[in-house]
């Protein structure tokens, strides 16, 4: 089995993909919860503002001051990387390979056939990756969930590479 996607097509730039690396990825989700939380809705632009002013408010107030690591922090989400399942948002790998504007679908290649989904449905996808802390190596490298849920307890398995059309 392949370790590596694609994604090519009517897209500008054709990617290659890696998932084994998606671990140390801060855009990487928490699967357990994902699909039965509720979702924030915040601006990249909001989300930036907010936390420069915080640590502009900080340094203002108390100065350049590293604060010290706390070790059981570190070690809990040490734990948690080890043992969680994660996945990461399909959408910005879509927006770095530049989508056609006349692109419809997206073809989801894997070992037993295609599987078509339409762009929208695409943006709102999560790409799993890790399982308890262990690779997708059985039915991998990814598991597809639509965005909505509708497929957590069966998702799209042995993927091998996604084509715009």
């Amino acid at each position: 089995m392949t370790e590596i996607l694609f994604i090519n097509g009517n897209v500008r730039f054709p990617i290659t993909i890696d998932p084994s690396v998606w671990i140390f990825d801060d855009r990487k989700v928490d699967l357990t919860t994902y699909f039965t939380t509720p979702k924030e809705i915040t601006s990249e632009l909001a989300q930036y503002t907010e936390e420069a002013s915080k640590h502009w408010d900080r340094e203002i107030r108390e100065g350049a001051i590293f604060p010290p690591v706390n070790k059981s922090v570190a070690r809990f989400e040490k734990e948690k990387i080890i043992t969680g399942t994660f996945g990461i948002p399909f959408l910005p790998f879509l927006e770095n390979a530049e989508i056609s504007s006349d692109a419809a679908h997206v073809e989801i290649h894997t070992e037993f056939g295609i599987t078509t989904i339409s762009i929208k449905e695409a943006k709102d996808a999560i790409l799993g990756f890790s399982i308890k802390g262990k690779p997708l190596k059985e039915d991998g490298p990814v598991h597809l969930y639509f965005g909505d849920g509708s497929n957590v307890n069966n998702p799209v398995r042995y993927i091998r590479k996604f084509t715009i059309v």
